[in-house]
């Protein structure tokens, strides 16, 4: 991990969020520019703005820096819907999904 994950982490989840920087910001009860000046490598954030950012993200600080997980959110309400599924459809989804991955790689 080096220096720039932190803002380009940033950057990439609040995207996928689909929230302005000053957006973002604004909501968190920040400056309008802090999260700017955190994505553009002006500023880094206090151990208080790291939670306030994982909590308006909706993830957890760890998910932050798991760099294999490009999309944590989504992830999270995936595995939140498929709690309360029998072990049966557990299986059938699974095998769907596999099905799903080698259709994909055969159109890609």
């Amino acid at each position: 991990m080096d220096e720039n994950y932190i803002p380009k982490r940033l950057a990439q989840l609040r995207t996928k969020k689909g929230v302005s920087e000053k957006d973002m910001s604004l909501a968190l009860g920040f400056q309008e520019d802090t999260i700017r000046d955190i994505e553009a490598q002006r500023s880094l954030p206090t151990l208080d703005t790291f939670l306030s950012i994982c909590i308006y993200l909706n993830i957890k600080p760890n998910e932050f820096f798991d760099e294999e997980n490009k999309n944590p959110v989504l992830l999270n309400q995936l595995m939140e819907k498929m709690e309360d599924l029998k072990e049966s459809d557990f299986d059938t989804l699974y095998q769907l999904l596999l099905k799903g991955q080698t259709l994909v790689k055969k159109g890609s």
